[in-house]
């Protein structure tokens, strides 16, 4: 039994471990998924923990010291595995009016937060149609399943810009399908066979093959919205803003690097995606050598008034892409006089809206609903 009862400590402390990845950065040695762990699913091992320290106490005889340690250590890991929870009630009282205050309109008729979402149901898939938009790259077409010359989200998808494809979280594709929009997850040619602006010039083509076949696709080619994911919405947001075409009524990025001399800038060879090189060989070399290829890359050199309206999600503990990006725009934004919001997460890290029932998600697919329906009108 004395095994049991330390057993049970080192547990408590494990899930007290982790719920301090909801207040600190993930370390670059650790694995940042535990972090995401924590996060979107915090809510569901505060109950674990509390659990061991219930366990615990009921096998207390002749242990009472170690029995008393673990309940506290599972009552304060419990209470930092709900801080998700906790903020995301906060954030969720504020959001509906300051999207209104962003974007007009009105907010949607549900609760930007709300615990019984975590008991949620899966979305129900919508059928997916796989097409060849350019010589060897393909799309994913998510049908709306509300009525015809739907608004069109074309998603383009994280991975550091040497890996991903447009099979990405595709829960999240559905559930925009059926909300009423249709859905284009694209796939794009990859560093370092590839270099910028060859990821520009995939997604350009995407929308060219939307708009010559928006009739087939039962889509609307004038209400086109540009969502990236990290490293797609670097991708996302200097097309939207550099393209001028008055098509793109909206940019979504979440946890997207937007500046590439700043991101060159500060990263660090040693951190956890080695990002130096990464953009190195993405863009053709360091800023010195490859400066034209980092200007046109970053959405914030090339926003100004009259650029579309922009939605940022980013959580502040994110690891793999520092949340200064999204400030910094966000003032650039304000300045240009450019309709927008960002939502900072502060225990959000890369990825969070994997668990589409989690806090991170539910805030954020309640912003962009909110997002979609104002600037697709």
């Amino acid at each position: 039994m004395g095994m049991v009862r330390f057993s049970l400590l080192l547990l408590s402390a494990v899930f007290a471990a982790l719920g301090a990845l909801t207040f600190f950065r993930s370390p670059d040695w650790s694995n940042w998924k535990l972090a995401l762990f924590a996060g979107e699913f915090g809510h569901w091992l505060a109950v674990a923990a509390l659990l061991l320290g219930i366990a615990a106490w009921c096998a207390r005889a002749g242990h009472g010291a170690v029995a008393g340690v673990t309940v506290v250590v599972s009552v304060v890991a419990a209470g930092l595995l709900l801080k998700p929870t906790m903020h995301a009630r906060r954030i969720g009282a504020t959001l509906p009016g300051e999207l209104v205050k962003a974007f007009g309109g009105v907010a949607p008729v549900r609760a930007a937060f709300a615990v019984g979402n975590y008991f949620s149901a899966a979305v129900k898939p919508v059928a997916v149609e796989m097409r060849e938009f350019a010589p060897g790259l393909k799309l994913d077409f998510y049908r709306a399943v509300k009525g015809t010359a739907a608004p069109c989200v074309i998603v383009i998808h994280g991975g550091g810009w040497d890996s991903g494809d447009r099979e990405q979280l595709p829960e999240f594709n559905h559930w925009l399908a059926r909300l009423g929009y249709a859905v284009v997850a694209i796939d794009y040619r990859l560093a370092p066979k590839f270099i910028w602006p060859a990821q520009r010039d995939d997604t350009l083509a995407a929308m060219a093959y939307v708009k010559a076949h928006a009739a087939e696709l039962g889509v609307d080619a004038t209400r086109l919205v540009l969502f990236g994911r990290s490293a797609g919405g670097q991708i996302a947001s200097a097309v939207a803003y550099g393209s001028e075409d008055p098509a793109i009524r909206g940019l979504v990025s979440f946890y997207a690097p937007h500046d590439m001399f700043f991101a060159y800038t500060y990263a660090r060879e040693d951190d956890i995606l080695k990002s130096p090189a990464l953009m190195r060989q993405y863009l053709g070399g360091p800023p010195a050598a490859a400066k034209a290829n980092y200007e046109s890359a970053s959405g914030h050199q090339r926003s100004r008034r009259g650029s579309p309206p922009t939605l940022m999600v980013h959580g502040t503990i994110d690891t793999l892409v520092w949340y200064r990006h999204s400030v910094r725009l966000d003032g650039k934004l304000t300045d240009a006089h450019v309709p927008h919001a960002y939502v900072a997460l502060p225990w959000a890290t890369h990825a969070f809206e994997y668990n589409l029932a989690g806090p991170s998600a539910q805030l954020a697919t309640y912003a962009l609903e909110h997002f979609l329906a104002v600037v697709t009108k």
